[in-house]
């Protein structure tokens, strides 16, 4: 099955993802300005992390993210940390979807939620984007780009969110973050490459750090809205790992499509970039840079490896999820399947940056 068909449209509510629907319609009515049910609620397919419910009003719709059941690793799932940057990007003009309310009285449904206004559109479950015409994709990959380099351009001071995260040492605290994470969820059991890179990345941090900027975190094709007909991003979602930290680490995990094959999740790598109208990597490199005011990525090896581990460490937290019996998705064991042969090719990449 595609990954258009796994993630795309609605179902019905899971049994484990169920929630009082009498206890959201009060809180909606005391919190939400004009709502009027009667409200229909549905659960969307994708979603790995965060369960996500579209709800349905004779009106207006909206979309509903909460933490999800169950033990959860500390710090993950933070819904209240989405969104107060959403909140924050809506009123700098960035494309997110429109913040409605927060609720972190774990009374109302069980666990904290937040709701936004649902935005219409198309979501791209492939990189290569086969629905779009070949003379159209390049529009759609500068489309993509101008927007990672417009969110990089916001200054976090002026958007309220000089507290985000905390300043320097970006790499060592989350490669730090995420070996403790990967390392603490024993019912996922022990990659050797995730073990050889965690060794190998703290070891190899490049010195050169920029001024923290707000970073998404998993900017990729199929976490943004694009207008129904054009190359125009309309939100950019799924705010779950942003904090304050480093461009380039950012910018190169949206990058890793060129590198990643697309049986593990939406990758470029193997495919005929020119016949399909895709610009190459150095290419969208350089019109990246040319937004930044940038020379180059010199260090683009290591970056691109530390995603990847990074990467592995979520899908190993999804692994874990599928032994506790609390994941998110129906195909969380299919996403998790993937980790080791990504931990291979994350290896692989730190050897071009000189691991051995």
């Amino acid at each position: 099955m595609s990954r258009a068909a796994q993630n795309s449209g609605t179902i019905a509510v899971r049994e484990a993802h169920r929630f009082s629907e009498a206890g959201l319609e009060r809180w909606l009515e005391a919190n939400v300005p004009g709502y009027a049910g009667p409200l229909e609620i549905e659960q969307f397919k994708g979603g790995q992390s965060n369960p996500t419910y579209k709800l349905t009003t004779p009106t207006r719709s909206y979309v509903l993210r909460r933490k999800p059941p169950g033990k959860l690793l500390p710090g993950a799932h933070a819904v209240d940390r989405e969104y107060r940057v959403i909140s924050a990007l809506h009123r700098q003009g960035f494309p997110v979807a429109e913040p409605v309310g927060l609720c972190e009285d774990e009374s109302v449904l069980g666990t904290p939620f937040y709701v936004m206004a649902l935005v219409e559109g198309r979501i791209f479950w492939e990189a290569h984007l086969p629905e779009i015409a070949r003379e159209e994709r390049a529009a759609y990959f500068d489309a993509m780009n101008a927007t990672i380099a417009a969110l990089h351009g916001i200054d976090p001071d002026a958007a309220g969110l000089a507290d985000y995260g905390k300043p320097g040492n970006y790499f060592e605290r989350q490669i730090g973050r995420w070996s403790r994470q990967y390392l603490g969820d024993t019912e996922a059991g022990r990659v050797p490459a995730m073990d050889r890179l965690a060794e190998w990345l703290p070891a190899n941090v490049p010195t050169d750090e920029p001024r923290a900027r707000i970073i998404h975190g998993d900017y990729r094709c199929d976490n943004m809205i694009f207008q129904s007909s054009e190359p125009r991003v309309l939100a950019v979602l799924d705010w779950e790992l942003s904090t304050l930290g480093h461009p380039l680490a950012d910018f190169s995990y949206h990058l890793m499509m060129y590198r990643m094959p697309a049986g593990i999740t939406a990758g470029l790598a193997g495919l005929d970039l020119p016949a399909l109208n895709i610009p190459s990597e150095a290419e969208y490199v350089a019109a990246y840079c040319a937004r930044t005011g940038r020379d180059g990525i010199p260090d683009l090896d290591f970056y691109i490896a530390f995603n990847m581990f990074r990467l592995c460490a979520i899908l190993h937290g999804i692994k874990g999820r599928v032994a506790r019996g609390t994941a998110a998705s129906a195909h969380a064991e299919a996403a998790a399947a993937g980790l080791e042969v990504l931990a291979e090719l994350a290896w692989s990449q730190a050897q071009r940056a000189g691991a051995r």
